[in-house]
């Protein structure tokens, strides 16, 4: 074979890796665009959560040093609003916080599914024992307890993941704020740990992704 037939067969070679680079390009182009556009048109929506109750078992607060010591229970719903869209829950911590300081442990939610439309509710233990908290938050929860009410917020971070036909997407920070009100009755032993109360609440959170 001559020098300018093997030339030939290179250059037929290169011509073809060419074409299949294009073809690959071109592919895989069109593929982004569809699910841009599909992801356009879906419109991803925020779930909605909601802390439907609270039972508290005990409320303490404890000065010199500032203590605070608790054990709650929280009815908490999610709502996927999205008509074909999906949600994973992959890891959510649900934890009470006050005047933005944390008051109790972080408390894990299962990882779960939750598909179009779909409703999924959550009864987490949210307790803390001897958490140290500031002077003045220490200051501010007891003025709150002799007033009558505490307003407390419960928080929930995690990530999320979309679901689109089979295509699942990267993970997405989740926040969670609800602002609840825990009214304080003089004739329960509710802060002193020796009954407990449920309380309706139904208190709408603030999400963000």
């Amino acid at each position: 074979m001559s020098t300018k037939e093997c030339s030939h067969h290179k250059e037929k070679g290169h011509n073809r890796i060419r074409r299949l680079c294009a073809c690959l390009l071109v592919f895989c182009f069109i593929v982004l665009l569809v699910f841009l556009i599909t992801w356009a048109i879906l419109q991803p929506k925020k779930p909605r959560f909601i802390v439907q109750d609270v039972t508290i078992y005990n409320f303490k607060i404890a000065s010199s040093p500032d203590l605070f010591t608790s054990n709650f229970q929280i009815t908490v719903s999610s709502r996927n609003p999205n008509d074909n869209i999906g949600i994973y829950y992959d890891k959510l911590d649900v934890y009470a916080s006050y005047r933005g300081q944390q008051i109790t442990y972080y408390t894990e939610i299962p990882h779960t599914y939750q598909g179009h439309k779909g409703v999924n509710v959550w009864s987490p233990f949210i307790s803390g024992t001897s958490v140290p908290i500031a002077p003045f938050i220490g200051e501010a929860l007891s003025a709150e307890q002799a007033s009558g009410g505490i307003q407390m917020t419960i928080k929930i971070n995690g990530r999320v993941r979309w679901k689109v036909g089979t295509f699942v997407s990267g993970r997405y920070h989740l926040h969670v704020t609800c602002p609840v009100y825990i009214p304080c009755d003089s004739k329960n032993d509710i802060f002193n740990g020796e009954t407990s109360i449920k309380l309706p609440l139904s208190a709408s959170c603030k999400v963000s992704v």
